[in-house]
């Protein structure tokens, strides 16, 4: 794996006065820096992110930016692109392409002056206070942000593998995977039987699963209208379900079929080779088919021992861990009360964390934290609902102030401006995480 570190100066705003072609010289000689036993990042107070989705990428964003060099950033995320979870359900409803979810670090880089480093974190050593990477070279940190993600639990759902992902994907992590639904989704035969296995409570993005059968079917509408949807929950209620199901109704009449857990009796095995699903119920066929298995925090946590079981308790007026006051835990690996695992969640959440970690290392006033996301989900052209709400931080967990929910019935007018609104909300959204 070809690593790359984009490297700050001290002294001076070297990023901001760096040009593509000086940055691309940097990127390759940085290669050699990385193959030291550790990187050293100079005398400034050391604040390492490891993850660069929503929550990773905006914290270490806010702490360059609103440190104004006082803080020394890294950013530690493997991928050199970003493909967000939030939208790819719209590319699989062919709404939008696969290039408009995906962005790079440049602007953090060159903009923000963050230290990116394109490898994988294996350990941290609280002790040492060094993040160790999968090229054996450790970053050292004053205080660290652990924004990871989740982790998939295939065993959750009997006779589901990582080998067996390849034929039945997941894809609750945008890259190849939402890719090759989208072709398992494309090439299943006319009139065939599309199987869905949503995840059990708790789970990134709680509409997703949901918001994903409205955009299969929006697809099947215009390439295979005799399509089925089954959808085996081991739920018996979900995020938005009047509305989803009204919008079922309405948009997709007798082709989903959502089945809950006291109705089909748990899922009792996947057949991946003959793609049966079997079920108390009965055993269901498919000619194409997604599960989506239970979820913990990416394991970068739990090597960093601030989980208990498989999520990550926080202080909820600053995100920290409950387990090391150096390391702070954000998005869908936090264990944060009320508040979703989402996109949206994440970056709230890293926002009150820079601004608390920035406060601690140089001075700087610190804000009571507040928080808030929306969910937005479309389930037809033009028609997107929302749900949402605005959190402070309790004394022992983050509580909701106030709620809001789109209506059932509502105007056309009405669900086009939601579904107006969640676009320009992904247009902020990236912006104020990656420039």
């Amino acid at each position: 794996m070809v690593r790359f570190i984009y490297l700050k100066t001290k002294g001076e705003d070297f990023m901001s006065k760096i040009t593509r072609r000086t940055f691309t010289g940097l990127m390759t000689a940085s290669t050699a820096a990385l193959a030291m036993p550790s990187i050293s990042l100079g005398a400034l107070p050391r604040v390492v992110v490891i993850g660069g989705g929503a929550g990773g990428a905006t914290a270490a964003r806010y702490l360059a930016k609103d440190s104004k060099g006082a803080v020394d950033v890294t950013l530690v995320e493997a991928s050199k692109r970003y493909y967000t979870c939030f939208f790819s359900n719209l590319y699989l409803g062919g709404v939008r392409n696969y290039g408009s979810i995906g962005h790079n670090y440049y602007g953090l880089a060159v903009n923000r002056g963050v230290n990116v480093v394109h490898e994988w974190a294996v350990s941290v050593d609280n002790t040492a206070k060094k993040v160790n990477l999968g090229s054996g070279s450790s970053i050292s940190y004053d205080k660290l942000v652990i924004s990871p993600g989740i982790d998939i639990k295939y065993e959750s759902v009997n006779g589901y593998s990582p080998e067996a992902q390849t034929h039945i994907p997941h894809a609750w992590k945008s890259g190849t995977q939402v890719q090759l639904l989208k072709n398992k989704v494309m090439n299943m035969k006319q009139g065939g039987t599309f199987v869905m296995v949503a995840p059990p409570n708790p789970y990134r993005c709680p509409p997703g699963p949901y918001e994903r059968v409205s955009m299969i079917a929006h697809q099947f509408k215009k390439s295979n209208p005799t399509a089925k949807i089954v959808v085996l929950d081991p739920k018996n209620k979900f995020s938005k379900q009047g509305l989803f199901m009204q919008a079922w109704q309405r948009h997709y009449p007798g082709m989903i079929e959502w089945i809950d857990a006291d109705t089909h009796g748990g899922i009792k095995n996947v057949n991946v080779a003959t793609m049966e699903f079997e079920t108390d119920l009965d055993t269901f066929k498919a000619d194409a088919a997604s599960i989506v298995p239970g979820q913990r925090a990416g394991s970068i946590a739990m090597a960093a021992g601030v989980n208990d079981g498989d999520w990550c308790p926080i202080k909820p007026a600053s995100m920290q861990s409950k387990a090391d006051e150096n390391i702070y835990v954000l998005g869908d690996a936090s264990m944060a009360a009320s508040m979703p695992k989402s996109g949206f969640s994440a970056n709230s959440q890293a926002k009150v964390a820079a601004n608390h970690i920035r406060g601690s290392l140089t001075g700087s006033k610190i804000f009571g934290a507040r928080y808030s996301n929306t969910c937005w989900s479309l389930v037809g052209t033009n028609d997107g609902i929302k749900v949402g709400a605005s959190y402070k931080a309790g004394d022992e967990s983050i509580e909701a102030t106030s709620k809001f929910v789109s209506q059932t019935d509502e105007d056309s007018d009405t669900r086009k401006a939601t579904y107006d609104e969640s676009v320009g909300w992904y247009e902020g959204i990236t912006t104020d995480m990656f420039s």
